[in-house]
């Protein structure tokens, strides 16, 4: 289209904007001809008639990509300017610098013609508003689209293939190198190689990364980290870093390529965040290709441990790390209704809830159980199944304690290694500096008496910690034989609380798959145990209900009390003699002398007591009579004994306050209630 046809006075009184932009930093350096064509526009509005003043030039924009407006501020103050009407033409080298997406480029074109805003490339000068331009400007926003998808499908076609060689030059972990004939390599230096060892072995005894870190700390162990360019920084470690060292699979000699993919940021539809793939939808995993730390089976069971630990075990289907609380089997039981892991709720005692149906469908609670009867069946079974194992726990605690203490000292070795040399580093330094200037010659003094002092923190900590060190190879006789036997004494040992929670956990979870458990009858649980190879072991428990309407046996024990009753024995021998049968209360698993009573009371049938306390003790006053005596409540004396005024104490055969039978006990009372006394004591 003719310039002149388009270009009017009404435009020539406007600004004219020049638009400068580059895709990325890299072609900013190296694509000089590029920025000067598109600064070379500037000469070209004076050739169209605006004046050099109304001619402006955003260059904000340069390393920016156009295929979005995010973070394109020069773009923004562009649309902002044409929208206050301001702008009579857009200059550009081509559509492309302006946008690359047809919904921002659409949504210019749009805003220019509403305004009267000219858009003008190297081909010519277009007017959004009339129809011929429009369908110029928006086949070149298309085709400036569609040729970025292209330049984007060829670029990863190339990558991709190069993936599935295992030649593409991915960035490489710590503790893994490339020569300069792009081998890959262990790092060269032993102390980054032991490292890495360690915080694997660690795990695979451990069993967690917090766990993980915590040992590290405490052996004031540090980790391998990279900086931005590479280098290698030693660090304390954190549950991040370990968590990444452990899931990256160059460690186990694999090439892996699309571990992750972007998805849309919660709350912005335009940032993206990477999320982890599952091993099986990884697009390119090829073995064997670096050298290896671990192996790859190894590796697969870290990735599970890692996944079970997870503590939303209900969710996800994982038990979880071993934790602190009562419910022995968290994580490990499973709904016999519906199949889902059970969650442990601390209320009222230790119980079982299976609550997934109701959080994700909203329907009533599956089952609530009491925790504790199935936990005790439980142990009893894991003891009755380890008694016949013979445990030899003292060769093997001495074998893992010499192999955990062999790398600990040879990690700290290392490390204290480390620390001299770069102490000898900082006096080479230092000596080569010119002593006149002292501005740096005080500066690598400083430096020198930092590491030295580092130096001699590590080496007395270190003389500290090995005479401090305990070692199973002094033990005595007679704890070596305990050591051998405790294979045989873990159920005493268990019962006498030398276990910790978390323990017991781990070695329920040595032996037991799952426990799968199911209320068959209102007092009643069906307890069904999978072990470790598939074998089951099932089991009726009894649990404690709230009432005792909801005993399945509670006619035959109602009949029973009322026959014995009848016959004139006690609430007392009627529980015992019950609970060899069988019968058991609501909440307890024996009978209870207060059940007897409250079944034989609800039929009317009296039991006359031999023994009665008596209504006078000889020798004595009661609460009751002093209170009757001096016209009180009761509960005024009583109050006054709680809290200390009046000094007794309790009797204990008969469970009562007494005091002396004489005239002066009143007379103290009196006057303690008319206030001339402050306490009395008996």
């Amino acid at each position: 289209m003719n310039a002149s046809e388009c270009i009017t006075p009404f435009h020539l009184g406007r600004q004219a904007l020049v638009y400068v932009r580059q895709s990325s930093p890299h072609q900013t350096l190296t694509n000089q001809e590029s920025l000067k064509l598109q600064y070379a526009l500037r000469q070209r509005a004076q050739e169209h008639g605006w004046m050099s003043t109304a001619i402006e030039v955003i260059d904000s924009d340069l390393g920016r990509t156009g295929s979005t407006t995010e973070g394109r501020q020069g773009f923004k103050d562009l649309v902002a300017r044409v929208t206050l009407g301001q702008v009579g033409i857009i200059f550009a080298y081509d559509v492309t610098r302006l946008a690359r997406n047809c919904t921002d480029w659409y949504q210019l074109l749009d805003l220019c013609g509403y305004r009267h805003c000219l858009v003008g490339d190297q081909d010519g000068v277009y007017d959004p508003a009339t129809t011929n331009g429009r369908l110029i400007l928006g086949l070149k926003g298309l085709i400036s689209e569609l040729e970025l998808h292209t330049i984007r499908a060829r670029l990863t076609a190339g990558i991709l293939s190069k993936a599935q060689r295992g030649e593409l030059a991915l960035q490489l972990p710590v503790g893994l190198v490339r020569d300069p004939l792009e081998r890959v390599l262990k790092h060269p230096d032993q102390e980054v190689q032991g490292r890495i060892d360690l915080v694997f072995a660690t795990f695979l005894r451990v069993g967690s990364v917090s766990q993980v870190v915590r040992r590290f700390n405490d052996e004031k162990l540090l980790i391998p980290r990279k900086d931005g360019f590479g280098d290698i920084h030693w660090r304390p470690p954190t549950i991040t870093a370990v968590n990444s060292l452990l899931h990256n699979p160059a460690y186990a000699g694999a090439f892996a390529y699309g571990r992750t993919r972007a998805a849309s940021k919660p709350g912005s539809a335009r940032q993206s965040v990477q999320q982890r793939l599952p091993m099986d939808q990884w697009k390119i995993c090829i073995r064997d290709k670096y050298p290896a730390y671990i192996d790859w089976d190894t590796y697969e069971r870290i990735l599970a441990m890692i996944r079970d630990n997870h503590s939303d075990y209900d969710r996800n289907q994982s038990r979880g790390v071993p934790r602190a609380g009562k419910a022995l089997l968290h994580g490990l039981v499973y709904c016999g209704e519906c199949g889902h892991k059970m969650v442990v709720l601390y209320k009222s005692g230790t119980r079982y809830l299976c609550n997934f149906l109701r959080q994700q469908h909203r329907r009533p609670v599956c089952q609530y159980l009491p925790g504790s009867a199935i936990d005790d069946h439980v142990v009893e079974l894991f003891f009755a199944a380890l008694a016949p194992a013979e445990l030899d726990v003292y060769t093997k605690a001495l074998t893992t304690f010499g192999q955990e203490e062999e790398q600990v000292q040879r990690a700290r070795q290392q490390q204290i290694d480390r620390l001299r040399y770069q102490a000898r580093l900082a006096e080479r330094q230092f000596n080569q500096s010119d002593p006149d200037n002292r501005l740096v010659a005080s500066e690598l003094e400083k430096r020198w008496e930092t590491a030295l002092r580092e130096v001699k923190e590590a080496e007395d900590a270190w003389d500290r910690e090995q005479q401090q060190r305990p070692s199973l190879d002094h033990l005595d006789a007679e704890t070596k034989k305990a050591w051998r036997a405790a294979g045989q004494q873990i159920p005493e040992l268990w019962r006498a609380g030398h276990f910790t929670q978390q323990q017991k956990k781990a070695l329920l979870r040595c032996l037991i798959d799952k426990v799968v458990v199911h209320r068959s009858a209102p007092d009643s649980v069906h307890c069904r145990v999978v072990w470790k190879g598939g074998e089951t072991t099932s089991t009726d428990l009894p649990v404690a209900v709230g009432a005792l309407a909801r005993l399945s046996n509670r006619k035959a024990m109602e009949a029973a009390i009322l026959k014995l009753a009848r016959r004139g024995q006690s609430d007392e021998a009627i529980a015992g003699h019950l609970t060899k049968r069988g019968f058991r209360s609501p909440k307890h698993l024996t009978v209870l002398p207060s059940t007897v009573q409250k079944i034989r009371l609800r039929h009317r049938l009296l039991v006359k007591r031999s023994q009665a306390h008596p209504r006078h003790i000889a020798g004595c006053l009661t609460v009751s009579e002093i209170a009757k005596a001096l016209h009180l409540a009761p509960h005024w004396i009583y109050d006054r004994i709680h809290n200390g005024t009046i000094q007794v104490d309790l009797d204990a055969e008969r469970q009562l306050y007494l005091f002396p039978d004489r005239p002066r006990t009143l007379t103290l009372f009196k006057q303690l209630r008319a206030g001339k006394l402050q306490n009395l004591r008996f």
